[in-house]
């Protein structure tokens, strides 16, 4: 911890903050979260800036000295960055070269090919599901909307009974699942397992795709009944390709990482014994770096040169997957920079006094948190970071479960309710061709229902856990 607000903490460590203590870290987290609000909802300023901005005046108002201030902030900006940015990139890598080698096309035409009637929706949660796994999720909205658009026009289908299974795939593989931005922040956070968070994101994620996809899509379609904007169809990756990979092995390279992940998981729990040679060797190849650099670099072979690409076609397209996440990472690292100043001012403590004097369960405030931050900022990956370190305190003395199913409350309060201060809202009315009106009906809505199921299956767990 650094030498942050050293009066504060000096009182921390020898006894609870006063209530006088408690109510001004309440006003300056209150005042340096709606200073981000302020910056990058009326003043449109790149969430980078907000953070930067938000997390010195947070010290500010908490009465810390600047330089303070700034060291927590770097510390905590290096950290986060060190943690997740590399995940990230070779994140980026996978679903580059899934999408440029046509091997999403290739899952897509394949299980489309086997579905029909009513068991599209279904195909398309699948679909936007295994895509979703090493995408963002603007990429991956990008890459499914001409699929819906065209299954929509061919198969006359509703347009919301295709489109809202693949949004809800994407958006719940993005708010629950790692290797995302927001869910790898909030573990590094709160220090939880990933293999452990991984596993039990997949418990949580399953039902609620289904439920906020293929159940609620039938509501949905008619709520809004419009047909598939023609203007918007693009022409798809992989027709410019004479050959491109197939199913089975574009699937297992998708795959690959989770798998591994899992498997670390498993041996953790069931062999339980660090010095035994089978748990040394998953540990290392189930760490998330090793994983994740094994599905790039096998990809490589199973994507990249099964289209036929070339070495400098390669290159090309690695060079290509980084450039669009250095905005991302640099969120993701003022988020940490935030988060650590959060720590370092003794708002650790206050959030323990609070949830005992109110007794809101762990799980249930890290939600409320990550749903205020979300209504407020628009973004997802914002609400899971600032969430991530208000609750971090809370995950103390948790065991290995109960941590990362703190990880999935904060992921599941950040998909709360998008609406007009949210990319992704725009970028789902635009696609489809909806009035803001329709696409609240319809997006927003089904972000409500994945939230709110979410914590829902996330606090059944913690019954059994």
């Amino acid at each position: 911890m650094t030498s942050l607000s050293a009066e504060i903490l000096a009182a921390d460590a020898a006894e609870p903050i006063t209530s006088a203590g408690n109510a001004q870290l309440g006003i300056a987290v209150l005042a340096g979260i709606a200073v981000i609000v302020l910056l990058i909802t009326r003043f449109k300023l790149h969430a980078f800036l907000a953070l930067t901005i938000g997390s010195l005046a947070l010290g500010a108002f908490a009465g810390a000295p600047l330089a303070d201030t700034i060291t927590s902030f770097t510390a905590g900006l290096g950290a986060t960055v060190a943690g997740v940015g590399v995940l990230i990139a070779l994140g980026a890598i996978l679903g580059k070269l899934l999408a440029d080698s046509g091997g999403a096309d290739q899952i897509v035409d394949t299980i489309l090919a086997k579905a029909s009637g009513r068991s599209m929706p279904w195909a398309m949660v699948l679909i936007a599901s295994v895509i979703g796994l090493p995408l963002f999720f603007e990429v991956g909205i990008v890459l499914l909307i001409p699929v819906v658009l065209l299954v929509a026009k061919r198969g006359n289908y509703s347009l919301m009974r295709i489109g809202i299974p693949a949004l809800a795939g994407l958006s719940v593989m993005h708010g629950l699942i790692p290797p995302h931005p927001g869910p790898l922040v909030a573990i590094d956070a709160v220090g939880a397992n990933l293999g452990v968070t991984l596993a039990l994101g997949l418990l949580v994620a399953v039902p609620t795709v289904i439920i906020a996809g293929p159940v609620f899509s039938r509501f949905a379609a008619r709520w809004v009944d419009i047909p598939a904007p023609e203007k918007m169809i693009p022409v798809r990756p992989s027709e410019e390709l004479e050959k491109r990979p197939g199913f089975g092995v574009t699937v297992a390279t998708v795959l690959l990482p989770v798998v591994l992940m899992l498997v670390k998981a498993l041996v953790d729990i069931v062999v339980d014994d660090p010095s035994n040679g089978v748990q040394k060797v998953t540990d290392v190849i189930g760490s998330p770096l090793i994983a994740l650099l094994a599905a790039v670099m096998v990809g490589m072979f199973t994507l990249g040169r099964a289209a036929g690409f070339s070495k400098e076609r390669l290159s090309s397209t690695v060079e290509k997957s980084l450039a669009p996440i250095a905005g991302i990472l640099l969120i993701v690292g003022a988020g940490g920079g935030f988060k650590q100043t959060l720590i370092d001012i003794g708002v650790g403590r206050m959030i323990l006094d609070f949830s005992k004097d109110w007794s809101i369960p762990a799980l249930l405030l890290a939600w409320l948190i990550a749903v205020a931050i979300r209504l407020a900022t628009g973004s997802a990956t914002v609400a899971t970071i600032s969430a991530a370190g208000l609750v971090a305190p809370l995950a103390d003395g948790m065991s290995t479960g109960e941590v990362s199913l703190l990880v999935l409350a904060i992921g599941a309060g950040s998909l709360f309710f998008s609406h007009v201060n949210d990319a992704g809202f725009w970028l789902v009315k635009e696609y489809f061709g909806m009035n803001v009106g329709q696409t609240v009906k319809t997006w927003s809505v089904m972000e409500t229902i994945i939230s709110v199921v979410g914590i829902a299956f996330v606090l059944l767990l913690s019954l059994v856990l």
